[in-house]
């Protein structure tokens, strides 16, 4: 019985485990924080690039095509 106890003490005592859990979950929140900010980040330019596109299209005879140099 004494065994067992101790066994349970030591298993209440330890933090390690505790802490690699909160690390992983936090490092799980900055990974989904980054990849929601650069695909926040990249539909803004992919909106600008658009915009820009369409009024250099609009006052020039330049046509502009998407993933490739106007011709």
């Amino acid at each position: 019985m004494n065994k067992i106890m101790n066994i349970a003490r030591r298993f209440r005592e330890e933090e390690t485990g505790a802490a690699m859990v909160e690390y992983s979950i936090l490092l799980g929140l900055i990974a989904a924080a980054t990849i929601t900010a650069i695909i926040a980040v990249g539909g803004w330019v992919t909106g600008q690039f658009t915009e820009l596109c369409g009024t250099l299209a609009a006052e020039t005879s330049v046509e502009c095509t998407v993933g490739g140099a106007g011709t």
